[in-house]
This record gives C-alpha cells, structure tokens and sequence, in this order.
C-alpha cells in the first residue's frame, strides 16, 4: 500500500484547470519563494499550526503532550489540536492511502464529467513525493478522471517523465528569466527547472505556464519579455496565465513558527493595466494569454 501527505482536499475548486475540479495539496517543496502562499506545504511532515489570536491560553493541551509544546520536537501528533477548546492549534497534514484519496475524489465525479474538469495535484511540490503521486494519477487513469499535476518542475528528471503519460495536463510555474534573480527569490535552480520543461516538451506534453506576478521580483518589461521569449520556444504550451500577487498569506508564517519574508509580503498588488500590457508581451509571441487563476 502507498501512502503520502495531504495538507489540504480542496473540493469544487475553478482556479487549477479546466472545469470543476478537486484540488489535492501533496505536503513537501524543495524551494522557499518569499511570497509562499502556501507555507504549511513546504515541510514534509505534519505539523501543528498555532493562531495565538484563538488561544485563550486555558492549558488543555498541555498535559497531552509529550514535548511540551516545543515546536523542534514536536512530532506532529495531533494530541494538543484535539484537545484544544477553540481550534487555536491545528494539525496540518496527515497521512493517506491511495484508496482514502481517491474515496474523496470520487465523490464529485458527476461535477467532473459534467464540466469537463477533474483532478488536480497540486503542492507544495507534488513531485516531492513521486511514487504516491504516480499511484493517484494511474488511479484516475483507471477510473477516466482527468488530471493536472501543478509542479515548479523542482524534481529529479526520471520522476517527471514517469508520470507523464499518466498525465493530461501539467500546469508549470515559471517565476522568474533571470537565474541569480531566481535563486535570490526562490532557492532553487533556475536551469534545472528549465532543462524539466523542455523536457516535457520534448515528451509531447500538454503545458499550461503559470507565472505568478510579483511586485518587487519579476513585475518588470524586461523580465516579462524574457518570460514570454521562453514559454514561446517551449513545445507544447497551450496557455500562459499571469497570477497577480496579493498579500491575503501574510499571516500564515507565523502559524508555524516560520518568519514572515521580505520585502514582496508588503508588496502591492500589480494594477490591472500592467496585467494587460504584461499580457501582450505574451500576445506578441502568439501565446494564448490569461489573467487571473485558471
């Protein structure tokens, strides 16, 4: 039986694909963007997130655990989440089978079918746990659900063309041209990243490019063209969507001890104009370009 990490099931989501879709969020990412809207995703495990605005510091989870409360040894148990009165620690992650995923995904079937849409396995980075990922997706090849795997392509290169065939659409964030730039934002290397989209080109895959907009980091003409100049060589992009940044995440961080990163969680949000004269940088290289979530 294979296993793996769920932080989050997220049904009827309209923003990771075409049509209704069930979102699954793999825990696990390799890299560390600043605007991280997701920060529960990054580590492997499950961990407790703490809202000290709920605690009403009344000492019901004390006695349960093991740890006393320490965050580097905590082992992700649950026990202080289950025994708090007003939900001010939480347990983010937990351990699934494949037949556990696939019950809650079926059942929005009907939505699938009737809108065109399917399954999504997003992150964190979904590759960061390869086999249990290989498992979901050959699960809905079998029961003729469709799939997109939303990957940073931040993974080995065998484990992204193993899934590939399983795969009906890949929904690939790019962030950034320049490659100091990219390691500056996200701590991970750019080249790599690059050499697996072109891969999966060369895979004959179906490509959607994600290119999250942030202020600070990438809002800039000559970024975007360099963007733009990219997705075009790549074979196989259908779609390219600008994300706009928006700071809604700012408070996650601290939810698990993590220190909130500059400078882009004070960003503003890009205007609409730039969006759209961004936008036809894009045009102008004959790529089908959007704004908003997809």
């Amino acid at each position: 039986m294979i296993n793996g990490t769920v932080f989050n099931l997220q049904r009827y989501s309209l923003h990771d694909g075409p049509g209704i879709r069930t979102t699954v969020f793999l825990k696990g990412c390799p890299a560390r963007c600043w605007w991280c809207h997701n920060p529960e995703s990054q580590s492997p495990l499950p961990e407790i997130a703490f809202s000290q605005n709920l605690c009403i510091a009344c000492g019901a989870c004390r006695p349960v655990c093991p740890n006393l409360l320490s965050r580097e040894s905590c082992s992700g148990c649950g026990a202080c989440a289950d025994a708090c009165p007003t939900g001010a620690r939480e347990l983010v992650g937990r351990v699934m089978s494949v037949e556990e995923a696939m019950g809650s995904v079926l059942k929005d079937r009907f939505f699938y079918e009737d809108s065109g849409g399917g399954v999504t396995f997003s992150g964190g980075e979904p590759l960061s746990q390869p086999q249990f990922l290989k498992a979901l997706l050959a699960a809905c090849r079998e029961e003729e659900i469709h799939t997109a795997v939303d990957t940073a392509g931040i993974c080995a290169p065998e484990s992204l063309l193993d899934i590939a065939p399983l795969t009906d659409l890949f929904l690939f964030d790019l962030k950034c041209a320049a490659p100091e730039r990219h390691r500056e934002g996200t701590g991970a290397d750019h080249a790599a990243i690059l050499e697996n989209l072109e891969r999966l080109g060369r895979a004959q895959a179906r490509i959607w490019i994600r290119i999250p907009v942030v202020p600070g980091f990438n809002d800039s003409v000559k970024e975007m063209e360099a963007l733009a100049a990219l997705a075009a060589r790549v074979h196989g992009v259908r779609q390219v969507w600008l994300l706009p940044y928006h700071g809604s995440w700012g408070a996650k961080p601290a939810r698990f001890g993590l220190e909130a990163a500059q400078p882009a969680q004070e960003a503003m949000a890009p205007s609409q104009e730039s969006l759209e004269h961004y936008a036809r940088l894009f045009r102008d290289k004959g790529l089908d370009t959007r704004i908003g979530g997809a």
